[in-house]
């Protein structure tokens, strides 16, 4: 197997360079010991203007079946000879990947104690495979590499060139060019030669999601071959496959979101001490003999009222979190198609198992009824996405108070703007009402995630606006216990599409909108 990677350069900064990077000398032809043969680094060229450092691997056929024990692309052979006569000592695979780790580990890492500063050089750089193996052609190559940047030649190799009619081989000689980092040009490669090959010579275990993410970090996580690269990668193994993505698409979501994986996929956790006062006895008078009910119930009483109210079939439930509403929106036929969405993968696979999608027990066709009917997707709420689009209804159930005030017209527009259901259903904490909670301190919030917690003044002109901004009518009700001075513990708002602007209650007098500077005044207010 053979690679080779050039640069070129100038007096100032001379293409000679690459030693440092590389960590080997070019006045030095160096060989390595690995686990199937011997890895050789040389230099055919080196000068100022222009340096090529070649990689070549010597692959040991037997030492390669021994080790293998059957694993890999020709662990299996038709026949015994099969495993000693191959195309593994020519043809680039994931033996040169790991090779590349092995001997270049320090430029793979992006380190260079002699010259610090070289590792984060952007280089002209120009890498050459002879032989590679290319299940899906030359243009599969071309999808791989040319979204991170590079100009790409991929030459088909012939089966034989004195007898063209045969065709084409899988084989393709692949050139790169660009001007990346030398650290991010090898992890690429350490990445896509084994999935190019689509085989690996040794057993893919759960540790290698952690190889994949960390080699793809900066570039797998918005490469539009994503899905396939995962999969080829971690050899078509399903469970290791859809754990890399759920993990990648948290990343994507944290770095879009500016803020660490960890802070997003926070959803599951202890009870808040606002779930734990949602279950006490709210507002039910001494010496009752029925236990009151609670007030997270009496929420999902209200937004199932809401939507039978409107008709709704098609629903989402946009921060479902561990999918208390879904259980309750899937014991009624009447909604065909209900869509969860959190940002925490955590929280979904929580409802997941709450509802037990994962474990359907022995009525299979009600399991398959349920699997059809409904949906867990992760995506954040501050970014459009073409899959909110066309649903009958959406839900914010205690949601928007967890969004920082400054996102809240990000939200604004993915909702009402780009999504745009026929009717959305808000519900948020009353702060007016906290007051009436005895084990809650003045002053503090009833959940330590809340961003703000609006009176309902502030959540009337706030939707009120919404509304108007986006051509809904909207009306307002109580969830709870209504106190006459506080009001009730939580709000709820019901758009719908058209109609007239803002109506509280189902009285529909008018509730007063305040202005745009009004709004941004109190939300400010509230989340401090």
């Amino acid at each position: 197997m053979f690679l080779t990677i050039t640069t070129t350069g100038t007096a100032d900064r001379p293409a000679t360079d690459l030693g440092f990077l590389l960590h080997k000398h070019p006045d030095k032809a160096q060989r390595f010991s690995t686990s199937y043969g011997t890895a050789h680094v040389l230099y055919p060229e080196a000068t100022a203007e222009r340096c090529t450092a070649a990689l070549l691997l010597e692959v040991d056929p037997v030492a390669l079946v021994r080790r293998g024990r059957g694993k890999g692309r020709g662990g299996a052979p038709d026949s015994a000879l099969a495993q000693y006569v191959n195309d593994r000592p020519y043809a680039a695979s994931s033996l040169l990947a790991v090779a590349l780790s092995a001997v270049f580990s320090s430029a793979l890492r992006g380190q260079c104690k002699a010259r610090p500063e070289l590792p984060e050089r952007a280089l002209p750089l120009r890498i050459e495979v002879p032989a590679l193996p290319a299940r899906g052609g030359a243009s599969l190559a071309e999808r791989l590499f040319a979204p991170l940047g590079w100009a790409v030649t991929a030459e088909p190799v012939a089966l034989d060139e004195e007898f063209p009619a045969w065709g084409d081989s899988r084989y393709v000689r692949l050139v790169l060019e660009g001007e990346p980092r030398l650290a991010d040009a090898l992890r690429q490669l350490y990445v896509l030669l084994p999935v190019l090959d689509d085989a690996k010579h040794y057993w893919v275990a759960p540790d290698e999601v952690d190889k994949l993410l960390r080699s793809g970090e900066g570039w797998l996580e918005g490469h539009p071959e994503q899905r396939l690269i995962t999969n080829r990668y971690l050899a078509r193994r399903w469970s290791l496959t859809r754990s890399a993505l759920e993990r990648l698409e948290l990343a994507r979501l944290a770095e879009a979101d500016d803020t660490a994986a960890e802070e997003i996929d926070n959803a599951v956790g202890e009870p808040a001490a606002a779930e734990l006062m949602e279950l006490e006895e709210d507002g039910s008078e001494e010496g009752a003999e029925e236990r009151p009910v609670p007030l997270a119930v009496r929420r999902r009483e209200a937004i199932l009222d809401a939507l039978r109210g409107v008709g709704a079939a098609r629903v989402l439930d946009l921060g479902c979190g561990q999918g208390q509403l879904l259980g309750a929106l899937l014991k009624e036929a009447r909604f065909t198609e209900i869509v969860g969405v959190d940002v925490s993968m955590r929280a979904l696979n929580e409802a997941a198992r709450r509802l037990r999608l994962d474990r359907p027990g022995f009525d299979m066709a009600a399991a398959e009824r349920q699997s059809a009917r409904l949906k867990l997707t992760q995506g954040a709420l501050t970014y459009t996405d073409s899959r909110l689009a066309g649903y009958d209804a959406a839900v914010l159930s205690e949601v928007i108070e967890h969004v920082d005030p400054p996102r809240l017209p990000a939200l604004e527009q993915v909702v009402f703007g780009a999504a745009r259901p026929k009717a959305v259903v808000v519900t948020t904490p009353n702060v007016e009402y906290n007051v009436r909670w005895e084990t809650l301190p003045a002053g503090r919030m009833r959940h330590g995630d809340h961003r703000f917690e609006w009176t309902r003044e502030e959540f009337r002109a706030w939707a009120g606006e919404v509304a108007e901004r986006h051509g809904y009518a909207v009306e307002f009700r109580p969830v709870g216990p209504e106190d006459p001075e506080a009001g009730p513990p939580t709000q709820l708002a019901l758009f719908r599409i058209g109609g007239d602007h803002t109506t509280a209650g189902t009285d529909t007098t008018t509730a007063t909108t305040a202005t745009t500077a009004t709004t941004a005044t109190t939300t400010k207010e509230a989340a401090a």
